[in-house]
């Protein structure tokens, strides 16, 4: 038989990468499958919180196309409100086709190795490792984490069926060779029913976007967000858009199986109120590769700890914004005027973004302030 690797990654964004930099760091020897060739689009608004920097030891400069210290908010393209964050550290833009392509480089510094343009065809448990079938042949590896996205499918293969996930849709588009009129994000509320618009400046354009996270009555995004894309005088129509879902969080779950870990997207941790998805893509790639290489010495309880510490440090977190959602999406325009409109709010939104605040800091509060919003 021929080489069998600790580990298997299947996926190369965020959580994989971070999974695959972290066990190679600590010796261990990977193998990260990726379907696509690298550098490749994703498409991604792209807002990363700064905080993630701790949990590595490399310089993400080469990786950030922008950092922010202002958010513009509007409801239905009016009432704009203007907040300067006071933050440790600016909020950074990234494209992803950049940042994830420079955090497997970093994994292969410390020996990961990559196969990109290298899709997973299906898996088989034999005895004591797992099989990858792959276009270019079988694979085994001790341990494989799933890192392939909401639409990947390792967690189908991995008998994950029925997560708890509430599924969401989003549609992007990049827009490349403009100068950002402010390096402020944009968010509108009041054009999407249970969502939002966005628009987070690039160094030389856009990401437009726009998302709904509740479900609800059927929506044209793209005409919405090509509607709201003139304000920035871009024809969207112009421009190739994406349409993907989202799993968002919605409750906590097993996220292991026999020797296998699910990471990012396919964990279901995407925020149910920002959908942010990058940091806890990075911080559940983190926490997977910690577990594996404690299974690999020889702990038999890692991979259950995994789950139980994703819970604890992400789920615990997410039950709040599950709530705040459930209240500011139901009834976005009273969320607008007791919240978005307060500057005490956004100033906090703004440090919960950056991973400065938690939302159990602010969710007591801001849960009394909507419920007070819809009785005035």
């Amino acid at each position: 038989m021929s080489y069998v690797y600790d580990c298997v990654i299947v996926g190369a964004g965020p959580a994989g990468g971070a999974a695959a930099y972290h066990l190679a760091k600590r010796g261990r020897s990977v193998l990260v499958l990726e379907k696509d060739p690298l550098p490749r689009y994703k498409p991604c608004g792209g807002g990363v919180s700064p905080m993630v920097a701790a949990w590595f030891d490399f310089d993400f400069s080469p990786a950030i196309s922008l950092k922010i210290r202002q958010i513009r908010y509007t409801w239905r393209g009016g009432d704009p409100v203007v907040v300067e964050l006071d933050l440790k550290e600016p909020v950074w833009m990234v494209r992803r086709e950049v940042f994830d392509a420079y955090l497997i480089q970093q994994a292969q510094k410390q020996g990961a190795t990559l196969w990109a343009g290298c899709a997973a065809a299906g898996l088989e448990w034999q005895s004591d490792r797992w099989q990858v079938m792959t276009p270019a042949g079988p694979v085994w590896g001790r341990y494989v984490i799933g890192a392939d996205g909401a639409k990947g499918s390792m967690a189908k293969w991995l008998g994950f069926r029925s997560r708890q996930c509430r599924l969401a849709a989003a549609l992007e588009a990049e827009v490349a060779g403009l100068e950002p009129q402010t390096a402020a994000a944009h968010f509108d509320f009041g054009s999407v029913s249970n969502g939002y618009i966005w628009n987070f400046p690039k160094a030389d354009g856009y990401s437009i976007g726009a998302g709904t996270f509740r479900g609800g009555q059927k929506q044209n995004l793209r005409e919405i967000a090509s509607q709201y894309a003139h304000n920035f005088g871009i024809d969207l129509k112009s421009v190739k858009s994406f349409g993907h879902p989202l799993c968002l969080w919605d409750g906590d779950q097993p996220l292991h199986s026999q020797n296998a870990l699910l990471v990012g997207d396919a964990a279901c941790v995407v925020d149910p109120f920002t959908a942010e998805g990058i940091r806890p893509s990075l911080l559940t790639g983190m926490l997977a590769a910690q577990a594996i290489d404690q299974a690999l010495a020889g702990d038999p309880e890692a991979l259950a700890n995994y789950s139980a510490r994703v819970q604890q440090e992400w789920g615990a977190e997410m039950r709040w914004a599950k709530r705040i959602a459930a209240l500011f999406y139901r009834f976005p325009g009273v969320g607008y005027r007791v919240g978005v409109k307060r500057p005490g709010a956004t100033r906090r939104m703004g440090q919960i973004l950056a991973g400065e605040l938690r939302y159990s800091d602010v969710a007591g509060a801001a849960i009394r302030q909507l419920s007070a919003g819809l009785l005035a």
